[in-house]
């Protein structure tokens, strides 16, 4: 994987992301782990999420959460 410095921060995000939108909308909690897990393990630092994402809104940032080691 390759990643870039944003700006002058010194963080570095990979220059491929995961659009999250179906995240919430389209996968439950087991396929967004698969997914998420799937796309670190390939490198994947840059998740695009927007509060608007799921059914109901916000659905993909609370899984995202939920993914990241909050419970169930």
């Amino acid at each position: 994987m390759r990643y870039r410095t944003l700006g002058d921060s010194g963080l570095r995000a990979s220059v491929v992301g995961l659009g999250c939108n179906s995240i919430g909308a389209g996968l439950d909690l087991a396929r967004t782990r698969a997914v998420v897990d799937a796309a670190i393990e390939e490198g994947i630092t840059l998740f695009d999420t927007a509060e608007a994402y799921g059914e109901p809104a916000g659905a993909s940032e609370e899984l995202l959460g939920h993914r990241a080691g909050a419970p169930a």
